[in-house]
């Protein structure tokens, strides 16, 4: 049976692939998306709060807080045009266009939808990226890096080529054979960058804190920025590897995953820094009251031994008579005393 189409003289607009309607996926989207947001929000606060707190201007991360500015601003951004493309589609062009809001939002070729998906290509790149440079700095190699970096090249070449594409169709199904190949090709390879990259990360941490825990006295906190790069790489390929299945079904469901995609690799790139700035200055914290704690223990086993009580024995021998007391009686008659063993006992604070 063939698809239905909202036909007009003059343009056909065809109606997306199956699932939820397009106008409902599309509400339901910006109102998962505006709460995921207004956590990216908070983590962005967070996130300048552990790049700035107790540091002077020049030891401040820039490359990692100007990333971190443009994660938030494309999110924002992306915010702003579904809000006004919610007001297009719903209101002001609600009754006019052919279709109905239906087919506006199904409508590929139009410039919000292609600026807002141009959006989410630049944030991903951006986080990937992030997430390579890591790799670079944790493993100090030029070539554990080769092939991220080859497949973050094939992710920007496919995403932008989709973009194209897009931009180009005619009849604005974004599920037509020529655009959904490049488009799952670039989720694709946008999972497996972010996969491969951040499991590399994960071994070299893993690996070094194998090597360094049999000669470290105190407990380390590599195990927990372990955690919370798994915890954060397994958000973010949650999240896209259900948009992938969605776009390769055809279904609607994929406008919503899409949308809330945006916000997700904001939170979980600020996840990292947040919780690895937390625990840094919890251990600190830690690691200073232990050692106030061990100092105050000496200084008290120290003065309970310095009070604790001494028994000293004094032996004394004192010869007396009449007129001396060192043993020598007068014209060498001895002593009417006979010598005396004087023992005492003191205790001495």
């Amino acid at each position: 049976m063939p698809t239905p189409s909202y036909i007009t003289p003059d343009i056909v607009f065809p109606m997306a692939s199956g699932g939820v309607p397009m106008d409902t996926a599309t509400i339901i989207s910006i109102a998962l998306e505006g709460i995921l947001y207004g956590f990216s929000v908070l983590m962005f606060i967070g996130t300048v709060w552990s790049l700035t707190y107790r540091h002077s201007m020049h030891e401040i991360n820039r490359p990692i807080t100007v990333v971190t500015i443009l994660l938030f601003t494309l999110s924002t951004a992306h915010m702003v045009i579904d809000v006004i493309r919610i007001e297009d589609g719903l209101v002001k062009y609600r009754n006019t266009y052919p279709g109905g809001p239906a087919a506006f939002f199904a409508d590929i070729s139009q410039r919000t939808y292609v600026a807002k998906n141009a959006m989410y290509i630049i944030q991903t790149l951006l986080a990937d990226g992030v997430v390579i440079y890591r790799c670079y700095v944790v493993w100090k190699s030029i070539w554990i890096i080769i092939l991220p970096s080859i497949l973050w090249c094939s992710t920007a070449v496919s995403g932008f080529f989709g973009i194209h594409l897009v931009m180009q169709a005619v009849d604005g199904d974004i599920f037509a054979k020529g655009t959904s190949q490049w488009i799952t090709a670039f989720f694709a390879l946008a999972l497996s960058t972010n996969l491969l990259g951040s499991g590399l990360l994960a071994y070299r941490i893993w690996m070094i804190e194998q090597n360094v825990s049999a000669m470290r006295a105190t407990k380390g906190t590599m195990l927990h920025i372990l955690r919370v790069l798994v915890d954060a790489a397994m958000l973010y390929s949650v999240v896209l590897i259900t948009t992938l299945i969605c776009f390769v079904c055809s279904n609607n469901a994929q406008y919503i995953m899409l949308d809330m995609l945006m916000p997700v690799i904001s939170i979980a790139f600020c996840m990292v820094l947040v919780r690895v700035t937390i625990n840094k200055h919890t251990s600190s914290y830690v690691v200073h009251r232990s050692t106030a704690s061990e100092r105050t223990e000496r200084r008290s086993q120290l003065r309970q031994h310095s009070m604790k009580p001494l028994q000293v024995h004094i032996s004394q021998v004192m010869h007396e008579d009449g007129t001396s007391v060192y043993g020598i009686g007068n014209d060498g008659q001895p002593s009417p005393y006979k010598a005396r063993s004087v023992s005492s006992d003191a205790e001495l604070a």
